[in-house]
This record gives C-alpha cells, sequence and structure tokens, in this order.
C-alpha cells in the first residue's frame, strides 16, 4: 500500500474545528483514550497539533511525534501547552524506552505508518495494558475527503492486524468516511 504524509503547504487545514470534530469529536477521543490525569501518551503524526492540545489538558505528558519536522514548526508557531513535547520521529523507530507510554493515539495518519515494522515498535513502547486508538479514514468511504481511497485501510484489516501484533480490542466501529478502534496492548 503506497504509504503518504500530509503536504505541509496545507497544513492550515488542520487546524480547522468544524472539519476536524466532523470526523472525529474531542469528546470521543477523550472517551475512547480514557485517560485519569497522570497517563503519559504520544500523538502519532501529531501534525499542527490539533487533537494533542484536546489531549493535553487530560494527561500528564504527551509526546507530538510526527515525521515532519515543517508541522513541528506550524505547532511551534501556534504554542505548545507545557506537558506537550515534540519528537521528529517515524512511528516504526520511536526514541522511547521500553514500556514508556501508557496510550497512544493515531487520528488520521495510520494509513501513513502502518508496518509490521511500526507495530512492533509500539508494542515495545507502550507498557502492558496500555492503550491505542486509531481513528482514520475507511477504505470503504466514498473519498470526498481525506487521502485517496487507495492508501486507506478496512476496519475488519486493522482489527485483525492489531490482535496478531498482542492488542485485546475494546472497541471498534465503521462509519460512513472513518473508523474508529480501541485496543489494549495484552499483559
Amino acid at each position: 500500500m503506497d504509504q503518504t504524509t500530509f503536504d505541509t503547504e496545507n497544513a492550515s487545514k488542520l487546524e480547522d474545528a468544524a472539519q476536524r470534530y466532523r470526523y472525529l469529536s474531542r469528546e470521543e477521543l477523550l472517551w475512547a483514550l480514557s485517560p485519569d490525569g497522570d497517563e503519559t501518551v504520544a500523538d502519532l503524526g501529531s501534525g499542527t497539533g490539533f487533537y494533542t492540545d484536546d489531549v493535553a489538558p487530560y494527561v500528564g505528558h504527551v509526546y507530538g511525534i510526527d515525521v515532519q519536522a515543517e508541522m513541528h514548526d506550524h505547532y511551534h508557531e501556534k504554542g505548545l501547552p507545557a506537558n506537550v513535547e515534540l519528537v521528529e520521529a517515524d512511528v516504526a523507530d520511536l526514541p522511547l524506552a521500553d514500556d514508556e507510554l501508557d496510550g497512544a493515539l493515531s487520528t488520521m495518519t495510520y494509513h501513513e505508518f502502518a508496518s509490521d515494522d511500526a507495530l512492533a515498535e509500539l508494542v515495545r513502547v507502550l507498557e502492558p495494558g496500555g492503550r491505542l486508538v486509531i481513528v482514520d479514514w475507511a477504505a470503504t468511504g466514498d473519498g470526498e475527503a481525506g487521502p485517496p481511497l487507495k492508501t486507506r485501510f478496512d476496519v475488519d484489516g486493522v482489527v485483525t492486524t492489531l490482535r496478531d501484533a498482542g492488542f485485546r480490542i475494546e472497541f471498534r466501529a465503521a462509519r460512513r468516511e472513518t473508523f474508529l478502534v480501541v485496543g489494549d496492548l495484552d499483559a
């Protein structure tokens, strides 16, 4: 599958709350992540920090992970919450310690990093019982928004891949254009 990253020339579009919340609300994301206030989490493909900013007040520390330095530049210009640390890295090669994360989230970026290496890395950095939340563009969507259909995944395939990697699926939903999967890493 072709993997692409979001065009940094369009980074300002990532701050359009009406458009972003149409596909994933802050409340839905927080419900899926279920933070208790002191977790260390990673936002995988954090971009300009739109959803990172939504999560930051509810956790202890957030790593904003992105492969594009330009996205971090946009986030710095906007201003970072005090508990957010930006890390330029590929999900398949995270500069984090084993079992360092209580949780990780991927909002509309799974299609950019999905690979066996990335999942193995997530298993390494998530503590046993750690939560992974994936919301992404569905292969079954009509493609009116988001990346090309050929780069998307279907929810059943993602669930199978996560189970095979050692995640216990707690919730899954297929929607018109997107899907949501919540999994906890088996202890």
